[in-house]
């Protein structure tokens, strides 16, 4: 059960959490702060579970009829999976969430449970904001919060450019890999903010937001911004090519990649800044 839990949170996508959370070191100044220790290690398979395991709890219905569930794209659970999964959820996240309470500034333990409760409501009812268009794509902006709390955590202000255009780029691409889930979830009446607006439509709200985020970027840093726009640019253009699901799934490998690309061009630069002192 222990593996198979491992593979509902779905550790391609740890990124996700581990990279903003080590980048928010690094932009806090540091190149290594035991502070951070604990909320690394939470957002490793803790968070993730709690984000995914929560997510597949109340997506079975679409997930049982979507052919790219079932591999590294995302698990598809069995009604005997719910409880082991919340039960994976609670015992792992709650103690956590206690002890950043009780051991950091207040504002930063905030943050965390902004970030805990927006990525559960994304999937839970009532307020289920992967049902609603656009909330469900700005609720993404939690994606962002590390950048937030752990400067916070350890008594340092966020660089607020970076929190923004993260928060943008978030928006931006969960519109745009919701794309090869139209059909899927308009069969279940799922109205995504990609079910509403179609494909060529989502490729424009992702544009937008991607070109903000950019800016956001520029503000911080040039080269990221740059790495940003190119990546940005490939991935909206495979979609302008060919405006379907299936145009937008041959894309996801490298939205997948997105991340691992612009957090190292972001990462290798803080790291050899800090590392010279400079």
């Amino acid at each position: 059960m222990l593996s198979r839990l491992l593979v509902i949170s779905r550790p391609v996508l740890w990124i996700n959490t581990i990279g903003t959370t080590v980048i928010a070191m690094w932009l806090a100044g540091a190149l290594w702060s035991w502070t951070v220790l604990p909320i690394l290690i939470w957002v490793t398979f803790p968070f993730n579970i709690l984000i995914y395991g929560i997510n597949d709890i109340f997506d079975q219905e679409t997930d049982n009829i979507n052919a790219r569930k079932g591999g590294y794209e995302g698990a598809k659970i069995s009604p005997s999976e719910v409880k082991p999964i919340w039960i994976a959820v609670l015992v792992t996240n709650v103690p956590f969430l206690v002890f950043f309470f009780v051991t950091l500034p207040l504002a930063a333990s905030l943050w965390m449970l902004a970030y805990s409760l927006f990525f559960a409501l994304y999937s839970m009812p009532p307020v289920r904001f992967k049902a609603r268009k656009y909330l469900d794509a700005l609720s993404n902006t939690d994606y962002a919060f590390p950048l937030a709390f752990v400067p916070l955590a350890m008594g340092v202000q966020p660089v607020w450019w970076a929190v923004i255009g993260l928060m943008c780029w978030s928006v931006a691409k969960h519109a745009y890999d919701a794309i090869q889930d139209i059909p899927q979830d308009s069969e279940t009446g799922i109205v995504t903010t990609a079910v509403h607006l179609g494909p060529r439509g989502t490729a424009w709200w992702s544009t937008v937001w991607w070109a903000v985020a950019t800016v956001c970027f520029a503000m911080v840093n040039i080269p990221v911004a740059l790495a940003n726009a190119v990546i940005a640019t490939i991935l909206v253009a495979g979609v302008f090519r060919n405006p379907t699901p299936a145009g937008a799934h041959a894309m996801y490998r490298y939205s997948i990649a997105f991340p691992y690309v612009a957090g190292a061009v972001a990462g290798v630069q803080l790291v050899l800044v800090l590392f010279f002192g400079l």
